[in-house]
């Protein structure tokens, strides 16, 4: 007993061992980049962890950009314009389809979840060139059809939403049903409010997207170089490094404030929201 009990503590011993290692290999490029962006530096990559001397004039001055040629605020409204459309209209879309392929039965339900699956497992950027064109013509190589590309991708995203709708009982719509509900009086004030763990967590994975986003800003915003303020916050920063020769060494530091500024947003909205998204995705992937 005295044996089991003693292999018992060694093995959780090293567990904690192992996991608090890879949570120092975890945390540690955090903590560097948000060091570095406390770092006065102007010879391109900052080879030391704590700076010799602490400084907020990357803060202020992506921000007060004397040139107007990074306009970092402006970058930041795009962004925050985008996300919160595409949030908003992607968790619209995404919610009623999964409702809808999770509760109604009709034609060709079933082949349309397989098309949909195996659509899915294709990576969104191998259609960049074809809706770059496709945006081309419609003249929407701006904001507007950054928009509409999110959106517009929205609705293979029901998997998930759609496990979770299939977990919450029949019986509470067919008992609305005899009370004389109809499906929509069903969806609004039933189901969704028992839903508020999926739509959190569907609204933070739409919020993401946008948000971060390069491949998609970069290939429908890249044209309009001559004016940078129309550029969202991820294209913009890599506008600054790669504006001109030298721009990666002068602007480095700066480029990592605006990182950990992008970065804040998201850890905000994780912090409050973890709850509501750990209850969405599990229950969520309960079923399908």
């Amino acid at each position: 007993m005295k044996s089991y009990k003693t292999q018992r503590r060694v093995s959780l011993t090293l567990r904690y061992i192992l996991l608090g290692l890879l949570a120092l290999i975890w945390i540690f490029p955090i903590v560097w980049i948000i060091l570095a962006s406390f770092t006065f530096n102007d010879t391109g990559f900052v080879s030391t962890v704590i700076p010799k001397t602490f400084t907020f004039d990357n803060y202020i001055n992506i921000f007060t950009n004397k040139s107007g040629s990074f306009p970092f605020a402006a970058w930041i409204g795009n962004t925050f314009l985008v996300a919160i459309v595409s949030t908003t209209l992607s968790t619209l879309v995404t919610i009623i389809m999964s409702y809808v392929l999770s509760r109604l039965r009709f034609a060709f339900r079933k082949p349309f979840l397989q098309i949909a699956l195996i659509l899915g497992m294709f990576p969104g950027f191998m259609s960049m060139i074809a809706l770059y064109y496709i945006l081309k013509s419609m003249n929407m190589l701006n904001l507007g059809g950054l928009i509409l590309v999110y959106v517009g991708g929205a609705g293979l995203g029901f998997y998930i939403a759609k496990g979770f709708f299939d977990t919450i009982p029949h019986s509470i719509d067919e008992a609305a049903t005899i009370d004389g509900a109809t499906k929509w009086q069903i969806f609004t004030h039933i189901t969704l409010p028992l839903s508020r763990p999926i739509i959190v967590y569907t609204a933070l994975m739409a919020f993401i997207a946008p948000w971060t986003d390069f491949i998609f800003s970069g290939i429908i915003l890249g044209n309009n170089q001559a004016h940078p303020e129309t550029f969202t916050i991820a294209y913009g920063l890599y506008s600054m490094v790669h504006s001109q020769k030298g721009a990666a060494t002068q602007y480095f530091t700066q480029f990592i404030a605006g990182c950990v500024i992008i970065a804040i947003p998201i850890t905000i909205l994780f912090v409050i929201m973890q709850k509501f998204y750990v209850n969405g995705i599990t229950a969520g992937a309960d079923k399908g």
